[in-house]
């Protein structure tokens, strides 16, 4: 009887304890391991002492990439496609393609190859610079991939727009080059 008792004494005190449970206390929750709490930490663009250069922040790893950065699609980023200039370009031809194609043109190329593609742009024509005329057979038969590496790597006199155009832009001035060609 009186283990009865004890048991039933039991079972209420554990019941009103697990009652309390979630309440709010003003005294701090206890932690085990408060390391985790309170961390020395430093401030991005902050002075420190710890490395040799004063400052907080940390360069990147050489060779890191960022999320969302990696070009694995080797047709679209190099214009190759297991090492060969690819045939044709790896994005669609549209309108709108096709008009930021001449607008980029028009701002990159049209000095040197004229807005015909003829060669005889102004400075062309004035700095006596040669520009190949882009209607020649040997232009003309250039596959797609190469007149991308033309325009990213550049060739001869020609500069490379490489650090200077997205991909996107350099693609879209090949399908104008080609819209030229087949005026």
């Amino acid at each position: 009887m009186r283990a009865v008792r004890l048991l039933a004494i039991l079972v209420l005190v554990v019941s009103a304890l697990a009652c309390t449970r979630g309440s709010t206390s003003r005294r701090p929750p206890i932690h085990p391991n408060p390391n985790m709490d309170r961390q020395p930490k430093l401030l991005a663009q902050a002075e420190s002492t710890f490395f040799y250069d004063g400052a907080a922040m940390r360069q990147p790893v050489d060779g890191t990439v960022a999320r969302g950065k990696l070009r694995e699609d080797e047709a679209l980023y190099l214009g190759t496609e297991a090492g060969a200039p690819v045939s044709t370009a790896p994005v669609p031809t549209s309108e709108t393609l096709l008009a930021r194609g001449e607008e980029r043109y028009e701002i990159y190329c049209t000095p040197c190859h004229g807005s015909r593609g003829n060669g005889k742009g102004i400075v062309a024509t004035r700095g006596s610079i040669p520009a190949a005329d882009l209607h020649l057979d040997r232009i003309v038969q250039l596959s797609d991939g190469q007149i991308f590496q033309t325009i990213s790597n550049g060739v001869g006199l020609m500069p490379s727009l490489g650090a200077r155009l997205p991909v996107e832009d350099r693609w879209a001035i090949v399908a104008h080059v080609r819209e030229l060609q087949n005026r």
